[in-house]
């Protein structure tokens, strides 16, 4: 087994902390434009860790959806992490489950790569522990220091931040449908969906993000499995 343990995972979760520094700063600006106050921004990062989910939430805050909905469409977008932390299950050293709660908690799509690509058959807990510490911290930390700077920020400034939230998802979007056809036609899906409940007023904003969601995945893993190509 390794002897590798909590500093050598430091180590190893310095790019994770450091890339973390602009998409971090970035969340704590928009939660301050978005109307929350630096103690509910910095309680999202330390209880949620989870990008994407954070971003989501902001734009359902803003719109005014009810927090169940807002529960159930970050349990959505993070139900990948369910296969993450099986994986790893199998690589970890054994512990006790409270331990494999904890780090189980820390894991991320970074700090997964991260462990899986260590070579040891077993990589020990302390390893683990100190990728996640260093990538955790820093998400918070940066989170909080983004709000600062956001509530020193002019108003009109502030107030553009908002449309900064929707230009980043674009951003996220794009490069991932770049030469893939499955990721575009699920996109197109979901969005062709969600505008129908949008202008027809069936579903609320929250209910409909997350009907359309899941409904674009399953449609489309279902033309995959006629092997149609998308």
């Amino acid at each position: 087994m390794t002897e590798r343990g909590f500093i050598a995972g430091l180590k190893a979760g310095t790019s994770i902390a450091i890339g973390y520094f602009p998409v971090a700063l970035t969340f704590g600006l928009l939660a301050k434009t978005t109307g929350l106050s630096l103690i509910e921004a910095t309680a999202m990062s330390i209880f949620v860790f989870a990008g994407a989910a954070q971003y989501i939430s902001l734009t359902l805050i803003t719109a005014g959806v009810a927090p169940i909905l807002i529960v159930l469409n970050t349990f959505v977008v993070n139900i990948r992490h369910f296969l993450m932390t099986a994986a790893l299950n199998e690589k970890m050293e054994p512990a006790a489950v409270w331990k494999k709660a904890l780090y189980a908690f820390g894991i991320t799509d970074e700090s997964f790569a991260v462990l899986a690509i260590q070579e040891d058959n077993k990589v020990r807990t302390s390893f683990a522990a100190g990728v996640i510490a260093i990538s955790y911290g820093s998400w918070v930390v940066f989170t909080a220091i983004g709000h600062l700077i956001g509530a020193n920020l002019p108003h009109f400034l502030q107030a553009a931040m908002s449309i900064a939230l929707y230009a980043m998802f674009v951003g996220l979007l794009v490069p991932s449908m770049r030469g893939n056809r499955k990721v575009l036609s699920l996109a197109a899906i979901a969005g062709i969906i969600n505008s129908v409940f949008y202008f027809t007023g069936w579903l609320s904003t929250g209910w409909a993000i997350l009907f359309s969601t899941l409904a674009s995945a399953v449609i489309i893993e279902i033309i995959s499995s006629k092997g149609v190509k998308t």
